[in-house]
C-alpha cells in the first residue's frame, strides 16, 4: 500500500528544501508548537519552557508549549511522529525517548527512524531525595531498609512507565540488588508532593526541579546520579560511592523534526538552539538549575542518540521491565 503522507513528505523535502538553502532566514513565518512529553512542573518542563521563551525572543515568533504526558512520554512523540514535515511542530524530548523504544511493544513509530534529531540541548543528573524526617539518612539505609521488607518500599517517577525516572530507579533496583516498588506519575511535581505526604518513599527525580526543595529544607538529599559530586551539592555523595557501584544515569535533553523535514529548517533551529544555550547567561541558568548546556550539531546529537537507545536496551533487557 502506498504510504502517501512519506510521499508527500518527501516531496515537500525535495521542494522546500532548495527554496530555505537559498533563504534560510524565511524561517520561521508562523507560530511554531514546541511539544514536551511531561506534564507541567517537572525538571524537562523547565528547561523546555525556558528555551521557548528564548526561541520566540529570538525568531519573534512564538513558540507554543504543547505538554503531552504519559506513557513514558510516548504520547508526545507519537503526535509529532504523525505532524507534518515542515518544521512547526517540533518536539522537546528527553533520555525517555531512547528508553521508549526498547520498554514499549507497540509504538505508533519508530524512535531512530521516525525523527530527525536536531540537537542535544543540556545533559544532568538525578538525584535520591527522602523527606527530611525520613529515617532513611543515607543510601545504605535505603538499601537496608529495601532489603529488610522487599517491596514496602516506593519510588516516584515523573513521567510514568518507561521514563527515565523510571529508569533510573529500575537500575538502582538492579545495581543494588533491592525491590524497591515504581510509582509512576505524569509529572514530577506529582511526585514531590507524594513524597512530601509521605505517601512515597524516595524520589530519584532532576536536578532542576528536586533542588530548590533541597535547598529549602523540604527535602534531603542521599546521593547523585553523576560519577562526580554536583558542585550544587558537594556534600552529596554520588550514589555509586554512597553504596551502589557502578551506577551512573545521565539525562539530556534535545529537540527532534518529524522524519523529512528539511535539512536546512533542522540545521536553521540546530545552529539557533546551539546558540542560545552556549550563550553565558543561558549556561548559568542552566548551571543554576544542575544542567550542562550541550548545543550539539545534528550529526554529533543523532550519533550520541543511537548510542543511548543502544544502552537503555540493555538495561531494559537486563531489568525485565516492558510495558507487556
Amino acid at each position: 500500500m502506498v504510504n502517501t503522507k512519506n510521499i508527500a513528505a518527501m516531496i515537500f523535502a525535495v521542494v522546500a528544501g532548495s527554496a530555505f538553502a537559498a533563504d534560510p532566514v524565511v524561517y520561521p513565518e508562523k507560530p511554531v508548537r514546541m511539544v514536551i512529553h511531561i506534564g507541567p512542573g517537572s525538571s524537562m518542563d523547565i528547561v523546555g519552557r525556558m528555551l521557548a521563551q528564548n526561541l520566540s525572543e529570538d525568531w519573534g515568533r512564538p513558540v507554543i508549549v504543547d505538554n503531552r504526558a504519559g506513557a513514558g512520554g510516548s504520547i508526545g512523540m507519537a503526535m509529532v511522529a504523525k505532524a507534518f514535515p515542515d518544521g512547526y511542530t517540533i518536539l522537546f524530548a528527553s533520555s525517555s525517548m531512547a528508553i521508549a523504544g526498547s520498554y514499549y511493544k507497540d509504538l505508533p513509530f519508530d524512535v531512530v527512524r521516525d525523527f530527525e534529531p536536531v540537537t542535544q540541548i543540556s545533559s544532568r543528573f538525578n538525584v535520591l531525595v527522602v523527606k527530611p524526617d525520613s529515617p532513611m539518612k543515607s543510601i545504605r539505609d535505603v538499601i537496608s531498609a529495601a532489603k529488610a521488607k522487599p517491596g514496602s518500599l516506593t519510588f516516584g517517577s515523573g513521567g510514568g512507565n518507561g521514563s527515565s525516572d523510571h529508569m533510573a530507579g529500575a537500575l538502582f533496583n538492579l545495581l543494588a540488588g533491592v525491590d524497591i516498588t515504581h510509582v509512576p506519575y505524569k509529572s514530577g511535581a506529582q511526585a514531590q508532593t507524594d513524597l512530601m505526604g509521605g505517601r512515597m518513599s524516595i524520589y530519584l527525580g532532576g536536578m532542576p526541579i528536586n533542588l530548590p526543595m533541597i535547598k529549602s529544607g523540604k527535602m534531603k538529599a542521599l546521593g547523585v546520579s553523576s560519577t562526580k559530586r554536583s558542585a550544587l551539592l558537594p556534600d552529596v555523595p554520588t550514589i555509586a560511592e554512597a553504596g551502589v557501584p557502578g551506577y551512573e544515569v545521565n539525562v539530556w535533553y534535545g529537540l527532534f523534526a518529524p522524519r523529512g523535514t528539511p535539512p536546512s529548517i533542522v540545521k536553521k533551529i540546530s545552529a539557533d538552539v546551539s546558540r542560545i544555550v552556549r550563550t553565558p547567561e543561558t549556561r548559568e541558568r542552566l548551571a543554576q538549575m544542575g544542567a550542562d548546556s550541550e548545543g550539539t550539531t545534528p550529526a554529533a546529537f543523532k550519533a550520541y542518540f543511537r548510542g543511548d537507545f543502544d544502552k537503555w536496551i540493555k538495561v531494559v533487557k537486563a531489568t525485565n521491565l516492558t510495558d507487556q
